[in-house]
Parts: structure tokens; sequence; C-alpha cells
């Protein structure tokens, strides 16, 4: 497979595991309950896009300043602390959900301003970073974009259609699961090299 197939695919995977559960699609179910969907998810879209953008420019950034080995080896910790993170949980606050009901604006400006505030040093953020340093920019911002926009659509259509949450048990251990095979993949990269 091509680097930019694998960036891609990576970074699809990683972001829509990390966005299950996360207060971005708990926000996206919320602005679904009072707006139509389509709307919502072009909001999640532009935002996700401009957010991703940054953290990619950031990540490839670092990825060609520092030795690989290094960088593999911070990515290793970053994905374990992603890991825990995850198992942690993410809830919404009484001021993000309030404004996620209460928004008399546009739905696409809304949902564009909500997530983008909201993703800003969220998980998904710092994992697009990770990633990015690792792989190459624009297959790492296309599979992170389009993996946190579906993960996004699964809450609203699996929401609207069953009226109920994903559960979040399962969910939170796959997640974290993932991470940490992930942080310990990085981990033996990162040893192999710097040996």
């Amino acid at each position: 497979m091509s680097g930019f197939l694998v960036a891609t695919a990576v970074s699809f995977g990683v972001i829509f595991v990390a966005e299950l559960g996360d207060k971005s699609q708990l926000m996206a179910l919320t602005f679904a309950t009072k707006f139509r969907a389509l709307p919502v998810l072009i909001g999640i879209t532009i935002a996700t896009a401009i957010v991703h953008a940054v953290s990619v420019a950031v990540g490839y950034g670092l990825g060609a300043t520092l030795p690989t080995g290094w960088i593999a080896l911070v990515a290793a910790i970053a994905f374990l602390a992603f890991g825990a993170w995850t198992l942690r949980g993410d809830t919404l606050t009484d001021e993000e959900r309030s404004k996620a009901e209460k928004t008399t604006k546009s739905a696409i400006v809304a949902a564009s301003v909500a997530f983008f505030l909201a993703e800003l040093g969220d998980k998904t953020m710092l994992a697009t970073i990770t990633l990015a340093t690792q792989y190459g920019w624009f297959g790492t911002w296309l599979g992170s974009t389009i993996g946190m926009v579906a993960a996004d659509a699964l809450a609203i259509v699996v929401g609207r259609s069953l009226g109920r949450h994903l559960p979040e048990k399962a969910i939170k251990y796959g997640a974290a699961a993932l991470f940490f095979i992930f942080g310990i993949w990085l981990l033996i990269d990162a040893i192999a090299e710097l040996a």
C-alpha cells in the first residue's frame, strides 16, 4: 500500500475510534435533536477540516525537525496517554450542552463554531498531531477529518433512529484498547530505532 493510503487508513481508524464516546459526538447528537442532520454534518466537517489542518501542520513540522526515534517514543507515550484518557471518559459540561441546545443561529454556523472550540486541545486534535509526525500530511489530514465526521455522523444516525446512545462501556474499552495497541506498536518501533 502506498504511503498516502497508509496515512489515510491509519488516521481514519485512529480518529474514528478516538471520537467514539467523545464529547464532540455527544454534541453532534444534541445538535441533531434540534436541527436537520445535514447542516449539522456540514458544520462538523468545516470545523474538523480546519482543526485537523492546523493539527497536521504542527505535527508535520515537528516530524520534519526532530529525530524520528524520539518522535516515535513521544508518539507512543501520547497514544498510551490517549488510551488512559479514553478509559477516564468524556462528558459534556453544562455550558457545552446549553450552547448546543439553545443556539438560534444557522445550524451550519452554530455547529462549526461549537465543534471548532470543542476540538481545540481535544484528544482527537492531539492524536492528529501525533499521527502527522509519523505519516504524510495530506493522508493524515484526509483520514482524520473523514474519521471524525464519520464517527459524528454515526452518533447522529444511531441517536436519532434508535433514540439512545451507543453502549458506552464497550466503546470506551474498545477505543482505549486500540490506543494502547498503537502506543505499544510505536514504543517497539521507537526502541528499535533508538537502540
